[in-house]
């Protein structure tokens, strides 16, 4: 059992002494009897932290609920900033013991417990509910597969149902708390000035107001208001809590120091959740123009922010078991399957999209989302019937626009469509648009980057697909990024730098049969034939049935990226359609 002290940093920093000598009360009154009347021991004190084991899991579940009832009556006419209380995480499983120290899963697993419980809750595993449920007559509410950190696997989670605790966001008890919506909501707080010139509080506050206008701009997020948001300005609550009362998943904090005319913004992002840190970054910047350097920290704050959500949420939906997801998991599962550019994960992905689509027929990225899978599996191969897949992927991707005219991702997708049957003009309109729409999402700059190049455009092409790598340096597109520059590279007689990008997209683990091709290429027109031999065993390596014909069908959609320099080094290598 693992409980902790809510507000504990808070309570000493208001009156150390005081809250100090509450706890070792509490402790002698309260929790040292209960603790032998129920046979616990108390294996360690950690600050505001206890950690107990017991022998049985029947005396651990009463302890803690005597506990908590004798907390609330404890607590009856003390102000409410005042009270102590308690959350508690009960679990039953292996430990390492080691003198009078226990360690091990078992342990870590109640602690993460105890981390997602209410003040004055109890929450416990499915072993633990398996053991009691027919052997007290105490109630408690199923919540579900939860992560938990640092824990491969989803825990089952089961919540003591009494009135003395404050009813969990979402839960069947919570009147009037708020549910989490079916996509990733985020809160950012008001950033804090830490220079001690209150003539400050404007730059601040201005960094804040810049990145929730900016997050907004991604149609996939649900960012709460700057009103509400500002409301917790000044105030000192812990993150967790704050995520409760907004109901979201993620929070975003951060300060500003400034000496001089220097400043430092740090910033973080936080699952409100799990209670763990996803990203943390500090940006120093001289203030020579305090609004130009306002916006590009917010920039840089903002494209750190958005693939650091996209990568959680699709991790998180990939380790829940496929019965349960919901339309926004079973498309973040689809878009973990997308970026293995494998044949079978790319079935999957479609297979999950549609899926999310049959869930929720009004959600637009599900559409985009096929749009892409379709497109994507007639661009590396996988299917050779380019008509349906282009009428597929045009259905899809209209839909999607259909549903939400703003989502820049759909624009985005259906450029990709367009330049699918060499409609540039119409190819580089739509990702112009998706550009104008978001212009912090990777996708539509390298989107526009691809139309420009195989229009011809090679210098417009390389700067687009230049600023989505520098807004998603990470991305899981990142050898497509590169690919499509080799390509242009190519078309420009640019041989030596085609080699470079390409065997630069080559060292992305989910590289696909073009970031190879383009090597094959460049390698014989540079004459530098066993090279190109060699590189052509890595392209039948990953598409067996390589053949001349399946370059032709596809470049179709290039104007200008020297479709013959690829028929002449295959024809060279002693392959012709």
């Amino acid at each position: 059992m693992s409980a902790d002290v809510v507000g504990y940093s808070r309570l000493m920093a208001g009156d150390e002494a005081g809250t100090f000598a509450q706890l070792k009360t509490h402790r002698r009154e309260v929790i040292e009897p209960k603790a032998a009347e129920h046979h616990g021991r108390v294996v360690k004190l950690t600050g505001d932290g206890t950690l107990m084991e017991f022998a049985s899991v029947v005396d651990a579940v009463n302890f803690a609920v005597e506990v908590q009832q004798a907390m609330v009556k404890r607590n009856a006419g003390v102000p409410e900033d005042l009270q102590i209380r308690y959350r508690v995480g009960i679990n039953l499983g292996e430990i390492i013991v080691e003198g009078e120290d226990i360690y091990g899963d078992g342990v870590n697993i109640a602690a993460r417990l105890e981390g997602l419980a209410e003040p004055g809750g109890i929450f416990i595993s499915g072993k633990v509910y398996e053991e009691v449920r027919n052997k007290l007559s105490i109630a408690f509410e199923d919540l579900g597969e939860q992560e938990v950190k640092n824990i491969p696997e989803p825990v089952r989670v089961y919540r003591w149902t009494d009135a003395a605790a404050d009813p969990m966001p979402g839960s069947a008890a919570a009147e009037g708390a708020l549910p989490l919506p079916d996509k990733p909501s985020i809160a950012v707080l008001p950033f804090v000035n830490m220079s001690g010139d209150p003539e400050q509080e404007y730059f601040s506050d201005g960094i804040t107001e810049d990145i929730i206008t900016e997050l907004s701009r991604f149609r996939s997020l649900f960012v709460i208001a700057r009103n509400s948001a500002f409301s917790f300005k000044g105030q000192s609550i812990e993150v967790k809590e704050i995520g409760r009362k907004l109901g979201v998943r993620y929070v975003v904090e951060g300060s500003v120091r400034r000496a001089g005319n220097r400043v430092r913004v740090t910033a973080q992002l936080i699952d409100a959740i799990a209670d763990t840190h996803l990203w943390a970054e500090h940006y120093d910047r001289d203030l020579d123009d305090i609004f130009a350097v306002q916006d590009e920290v917010t920039h840089a704050i903002v494209t750190a922010i958005e693939p650091t959500l996209g990568s959680a949420e699709r991790d998180r939906a990939h380790r829940k078991p496929t019965e349960n997801l919901d339309a926004w998991e079973s498309y973040q599962r689809g878009l973990w399957n997308l970026y293995r550019f494998a044949v079978q994960e790319n079935t999957e992905a479609q297979s999950f999209f549609r899926r999310a689509i049959e869930l929720d027929p009004n959600f637009a990225p599900a559409h985009a989302g096929l749009a892409y899978a379709i497109y994507l599996s007639f661009m590396l191969g996988f299917r050779a019937d380019r008509v349906p897949a282009l009428d597929e992927a045009r259905a899809a991707a209209r839909r999607a626009l259909t549903l939400d005219g703003d989502d820049a991702l759909a624009h985005a997708m259906v450029g990709r469509v367009h330049l699918m049957v060499g409609e540039h003009d119409a190819a580089i309109s739509a990702c112009e648009t998706a550009v104008s729409l978001n212009p912090n999402l990777a996708m539509s700059h390298y989107s526009l980057g691809a139309a420009l190049i195989y229009d011809g455009r090679f210098e417009e092409g390389f700067a687009a697909v230049d600023e989505a790598i520098r807004l998603s340096p990470r991305d899981p597109m990142l050898w497509f990024f590169l690919t499509v520059k080799a390509s242009g590279s190519i078309a420009m007689g640019r041989y030596e730098a085609c080699l470079d990008l390409a065997r630069a997209a080559q060292r992305q683990s989910n590289a696909a049969v073009w970031a190879y091709l383009c090597e094959v290429v460049a390698l014989v027109q540079l004459d530098r034939m066993e090279e190109a031999k060699q590189a052509l065993e890595h392209v039948r390596a990953i598409k067996p049935d390589f053949d001349p014909n399946f370059v032709a069908s596809t470049l179709q959609q290039a104007r200008a990226v020297g479709h013959e320099l690829y028929f002449d080094a295959l024809k060279k290598l002693g392959l012709e359609s």
